[in-house]
């Protein structure tokens, strides 16, 4: 890796967290330059702009998410418990340091709906790619005989996702675990009963 190339992942390393918590539009270039301590010129002779900035900083902060996602999948081997990994991990995102702000893809989905058409755009992509990844593991459980041959593995994919980001919602919200609680309760019985 060049030296160019490690500034860029430096930049994009320190910056990740500060556009998941404070969004595109409340992260500032002064944010920029404290968290990694550089100049403005030395951030905008590695990024054109905040943009290609801000775009690499959803990446990796959802890189980082889906990452941890799939280690922890990877010490099961029954699709089920490969499902239940997201009802520990975001029913216990305090314990891990990515969700700090809240999961990104929500968070950007929220601010760049109707303000960030480049943002969006990556978001959406990240969701469906979502989706579609939950469905392969329905699928699959389906295939082995661990779910009913009758599920709808892409409804089933959007509700999880739908139970999930819910949580972070509420829980964000209003800072109360109980929702968080109540709905990975839910989304407990909704793997079962698949």
């Amino acid at each position: 890796m060049s030296k160019a190339e490690r500034t860029r992942e430096f930049i994009i390393e320190k910056t990740a967290p500060i556009f998941n918590r404070k969004g595109y539009a409340g992260t500032s270039l002064s944010d920029m330059t404290e968290a990694t301590g550089l100049t403005k010129g030395s951030i905008y002779g590695n990024f054109s702009d905040k943009d290609e900035v801000a775009l690499a900083a959803f990446d990796y902060n959802t890189k980082t998410v889906s990452g941890t996602v799939r280690a922890e999948m990877d010490k099961h081997s029954s699709y089920r418990e490969k499902l239940m990994v997201y009802v520990d991990i975001y029913g216990n995102f305090l314990k891990y340091p990515f969700f700090h702000g809240g999961c990104p893809v929500l968070n950007t989905l929220l601010e760049a709906d109707d303000t960030h058409p480049l943002l969006k755009e990556r978001a959406v992509a990240s969701l469906m790619r979502w989706t579609e990844r939950i469905a392969e593991l329905i699928r699959g459980g389906i295939a082995a005989g661990e779910f009913k041959a009758d599920t709808n593995a892409e409804e089933e994919a959007v509700t999880i996702i739908a139970l999930l980001e819910g949580a972070m919602f509420f829980t964000k919200a209003t800072g109360k675990a109980t929702y968080k609680k109540g709905i990975m309760k839910s989304l407990e019985k909704l793997i079962t009963s698949l």
